[in-house]
C-alpha cells in the first residue's frame, strides 16, 4: 500500500509537479522556511511577488534577524495574518544568535523556533536537505481524508492523529522532498476544496471517497457556530495633508501594525479629549472586515483640526505622522490601507 501510494504520487509529480516556483530556486533552508510561512492561509499566486519582494531586502537570515520589526511588517502589509510575520523575525534572531545563522539541524530543534509547527518543520527539511519527514498541511489533509475516507473534523485531536498515522505510513524513504511538494501540489490542484479532478488524480483508483461518491464530504466540517459581530470608530486625525497613526502593542489583532485611533465613544467625545476644541468631522463610507472568529463594522470619521498651523492634537509616544500622498514604509492593517484609499479619492 504503502509504496503503491507514494509511487503514484511521485510519477504524476514527475509529469505535473510545480517545479519552478521562486523559492524552488536557489533552494536553502531560509527561502523554503519564508515560503512556507507565506503560505500558510494563503495561495501561492498572492505569495510569489511578497516572497520575491521580501528576498530582495532579505536575502538571508542574518539581514532578516538585523531588521526592524516595523520593515518586516511593512513587507508583509497585505498578506494578513501579522503573527507569522512577527514570529518569523523572532525566529530569525533566534537561529542568528543562537545557530550563528545556520538553520537548526533536527526537527525538535525547528519545531522550538517561533510560529513553527510539526508540519512546517517537516516540510522545510524535508524540501530544503532531502530528509525524511511527514507532512499535514491542509492540503495534504484533504488528499488523505478524502483517499482513507477519515470522518470527522480535522481540528479534533483523534481525527487529527489518524491523518498523521496516514501521513507517517506514506512517506517513502527515497525523493523525500519530492513527495513533500507532490501531496502538497496534488492538494491544491487536484484534489481541491470544491470540484476536485477525480479524473486526473493519479490516487483515484484507490480512493475510498471517490468509491462512494462522498469527495464533499471529506475531510469533515469544522461544527458551524454563530460568528460575533463587533463595532468600532476609527479617528483619522489629520493636519494639513498628513494623518496620525498608532501603532498597536505587539501582541494581539494586528499586533505591532500601525493604524488609526480606535474608540466606542462619538467622534466629537474623542476630538475634545485630544485636546481639540476647533474641529471639523467628515465621515467616510462604513464597512466590514471579517476575521475569522468574528466581523468588525468599522466606521471612519476624519478629524480636520481648524487651527492646523498652530495647535496640534495631543499624540502619545505610540503615534506619529505620516504625510497622506507619501509612501507609508510601515506595517499597516488592511483597514488603515483601505481608509487612506479612500481619503486619497476624497481629498
Amino acid at each position: 500500500m504503502t509504496a503503491s501510494f507514494s509511487d503514484q504520487v511521485l510519477a504524476w509529480y514527475d509529469l505535473h509537479g510545480r517545479k519552478h516556483l521562486p523559492w524552488q530556486q536557489d533552494v536553502t533552508p531560509y527561502r523554503v522556511w519564508v515560503s512556507e510561512i507565506m503560505l500558510q492561509q494563503t495561495q501561492v499566486t498572492t505569495v510569489i511577488p511578497y516572497f520575491e519582494k521580501f528576498m530582495s531586502s532579505f536575502p538571508d537570515v542574518q539581514a532578516l534577524a538585523r531588521a526592524h520589526t516595523d520593515d518586516v511588517l511593512h513587507h508583509w502589509t497585505g498578506l494578513g495574518y501579522y503573527a507569522r510575520a512577527r514570529n518569523l523575525h523572532k525566529a530569525a534572531i533566534i537561529i542568528a544568535q543562537q545557530y550563528k545563522g545556520e538553520f537548526p539541524g533536527s526537527l525538535d530543534e525547528v519545531m522550538a523556533l517561533p510560529g513553527i509547527g510539526r508540519s512546517t518543520a517537516g516540510a522545510v527539511l524535508s524540501l530544503s536537505r532531502g530528509e525524511r519527514h511527514p507532512i499535514l498541511d491542509g492540503n495534504v489533509k484533504r488528499v488523505l481524508a478524502r483517499y482513507y475516507a477519515v470522518e470527522g473534523w480535522p481540528g479534533q485531536k483523534a481525527v487529527e492523529n489518524a491523518l498523521w498515522q496516514f501521513a507517517e505510513a506514506n512517506t517513502p524513504a527515497r525523493r523525500c522532498g519530492n513527495y513533500t511538494q507532490a501531496m502538497m501540489d496534488l492538494g491544491a490542484m487536484i484534489c481541491t476544496r470544491s470540484k476536485p479532478a477525480c479524473d486526473s488524480c493519479p490516487l483515484q483508483q484507490g480512493c475510498l471517497a471517490y468509491a462512494q461518491g462522498r469527495q464533499s464530504e471529506f475531510p469533515g466540517k469544522k461544527p458551524k457556530k454563530a460568528i460575533p459581530e463587533r463595532k468600532v470608530n476609527m479617528m483619522v486625525f489629520m493636519e494639513g495633508n498628513s494623518i496620525l497613526l498608532q501603532q498597536r502593542p505587539s501582541q494581539g489583532l494586528w499586533g505591532g501594525l500601525f493604524g488609526f485611533i480606535e474608540s466606542q465613544e462619538p467622534a466629537e467625545d474623542v476630538a475634545r479629549e485630544r485636546g481639540l476644541d476647533d474641529f471639523q468631522i467628515t465621515s467616510l463610507a462604513p464597512f466590514r472586515h471579517t476575521f475569522s472568529h468574528f466581523h468588525l463594522d468599522i466606521s471612519p470619521f476624519v478629524v480636520f483640526n481648524g487651527k492646523m498651523t498652530s495647535t496640534r492634537v495631543r499624540q502619545e509616544a505610540s503615534q506619529r505622522w505620516f504625510a497622506l500622498h507619501e509612501p507609508i514604509e510601515v506595517g499597516l492593517a488592511a483597514p488603515t490601507k483601505k481608509i487612506i484609499e479612500q481619503l486619497k479619492r476624497t481629498l
